[in-house]
C-alpha cells in the first residue's frame, strides 16, 4: 500500500465516524448498511461485549479522504450470520486450529443482500484501487484470523471483489425466496396471476384468522408501549423455539424506531375489543429509502394460532406492498413453504478468504459441489411456482 495515497483505519465504535460521512460512502438506499442501524446495533448492546460480534469497521482513506467503508467484525462464534459455516469450524477443531476469530464483511443477524463495501460516489474512478487496496488490507488481516467473509453480497460488488485480485476469493451461493409485485392492482389480483389449487389453498389459510384484526403503524407513531408490546412477543416466541430471548435487546428496537422512523412499519395483530398495546402477536418490517423494497425482519406470539405466521409475516406484507406500490417484499431467510405463496426463488452469494491452504483446497471444493447442488435446486424451485404461467427471470 502507498501509505502517502492510501490508509486505513479500523474502528470498533461506528460513532467514531459521522453518520453523514458514512451514509455518503454506503450511498445506498438499502436501511440495514445506514449508519444509524448499525449505531442502534452498538449502543443497544446487541453486538459488542459477549455478543460474539466486536465491531472493527473498515475506513479507506485516499489523500487523506474517506472514501470507503466496510462494515466489519471480529467473530467468535457463527451465530447470527446465516452463511452456515459450521462445519469448517467443526473441521479445523478437529485439526486442533483455531477457526476463531474470524473476520466477517455482514449486516449482524440480517440476511438481506447488499453493499459491504461502500465508496464515496465522488471516489467512483477509482473503485478498481479501492477494491485492490481493500484485497490487499484483508490478506494482512489473515495473520491474525482464520479467515473473512463477505456475507449477502451485491452481484455487482461480489463480480468486482473477485476481479480486484491479490485474494483468493472462494465463492458461496445460497437461495432465498423473495416476492415480487408484478402490477398487481390488489391482493385479489395477485391471487388470480396463481393456479386454482393454489389459491384456494391460501384464501383457506387466510380465512383461519379473518376474526383478527391487523393495524400498521409507521415508525414516528409507535410509542414505547407499543414496543414494549412487540418486544413481549419477540422475545416470548424465541423463548419457546430456541430456548432464549432473541438476540436482540428490547433497547435495539426503541433505537431504531427512533433513528429509522421514516423506514420502520410495525404490524399489530389484535382481537375484538383489544388496544394494539395488548397485541397477540407483532412483526417488523423495514423499507429501503425510495420506498420500492419492503422488508419482513422479526416477528412474535404470544398464542399459537393455526395460520397466524403467514398471515402476519407473508400475506400482510404482500397486502402492504401492493397497496404502497413496492416492486418487491423480501421477506428474509428460510424457505421453501414460501413457493407456494407467490414467493420466487433468488440467488444470494457470498465470497470467503481462507488463511489456512490447505483448509483453503478443501473448502473450495466445497464450495464447488455446494454451488451445483444449490442450482439444482434452484431451477427446481423455479419449475414449482405456483403461477399460472411461468413469470420471466
Amino acid at each position: 500500500m502507498q501509505e502517502s495515497i492510501w490508509k486505513c483505519q479500523f474502528i470498533e465504535d461506528i460513532s467514531k465516524v459521522p453518520a453523514t460521512a458514512w451514509d455518503a460512502c454506503m450511498a445506498s438506499t438499502n436501511p440495514f448498511t445506514h449508519h444509524a442501524f448499525l449505531l442502534a446495533l452498538e449502543l443497544s448492546g446487541s453486538v459488542g461485549g459477549d455478543s460474539g460480534w466486536r465491531p472493527y469497521h473498515l475506513l479507506l482513506y485516499r489523500h487523506q479522504q474517506l472514501v470507503a467503508v466496510m462494515p466489519l467484525y471480529q467473530k467468535s462464534d457463527s451465530w447470527g450470520e446465516y452463511v452456515f459455516d459450521w462445519a469448517w469450524a467443526d473441521a479445523y477443531q478437529r485439526y486442533g486450529v483455531a477457526y476463531y476469530p474470524k473476520l466477517v464483511a455482514a449486516i449482524p443477524f440480517t440476511p438481506i443482500s447488499g453493499k459491504r463495501l461502500g465508496i464515496h460516489p465522488q471516489a467512483a474512478a477509482y473503485a478498481t484501487e479501492i477494491y485492490q487496496q481493500v484485497n490487499h488490507i484483508i490478506a494482512q488481516q489473515l495473520s491474525q484470523f482464520s479467515s473473512w467473509h463477505g456475507l449477502f453480497l451485491a452481484p455487482v460488488s461480489c463480480e468486482q471483489w473477485q476481479g480486484a485480485g491479490g485474494l483468493k476469493l472462494l465463492r458461496r451461493e445460497g437461495c432465498q425466496f423473495h416476492w415480487f409485485n408484478r402490477n398487481y392492482s390488489d391482493f385479489s389480483d395477485f391471487l388470480a396471476a396463481l393456479t386454482s389449487r393454489k389459491r384456494k389453498s391460501i384464501l383457506k389459510e387466510r380465512a383461519k384468522v379473518q376474526h383478527l384484526h391487523y393495524h400498521w403503524f409507521d415508525g414516528a407513531a409507535v410509542s414505547a408501549e407499543l414496543w414494549q408490546r412487540f418486544y413481549y412477543c419477540y422475545q416470548m416466541t424465541y423463548l419457546k423455539r430456541a430456548g432464549h430471548g432473541g438476540y436482540l435487546s428490547g433497547d435495539f428496537f426503541v433505537k431504531l424506531g427512533r433513528l429509522l422512523a421514516e423506514n420502520v412499519r410495525l404490524l399489530l395483530v389484535c382481537r375484538d375489543n383489544e388496544l394494539p398495546e395488548q397485541a397477540v402477536a407483532a412483526a417488523l418490517y423495514l423499507t429501503d429509502d425510495r420506498q420500492q423494497v419492503l422488508y419482513g425482519r422479526y416477528w412474535g406470539t404470544l398464542q399459537d394460532v393455526d395460520g397466524l405466521h403467514f398471515e402476519a409475516c407473508y400475506y400482510q406484507g404482500i397486502d402492504y406492498a401492493i397497496r404502497h406500490g413496492f416492486s418487491c417484499f423480501n421477506a428474509g431467510a428460510q424457505g421453501e413453504h414460501k413457493l407456494i405463496r407467490g414467493f420466487e426463488p433468488v440467488i444470494t452469494l457470498s465470497l470467503h478468504a481462507i488463511a489456512d491452504e490447505a483448509f483453503c483446497q478443501a473448502i473450495e471444493r466445497f464450495c464447488e459441489q455446494e454451488r451445483q447442488h444449490n442450482q439444482q435446486y434452484f431451477s427446481a424451485m423455479q419449475a414449482a411456482l405456483p403461477f399460472k404461467q411461468q413469470v420471466a427471470d
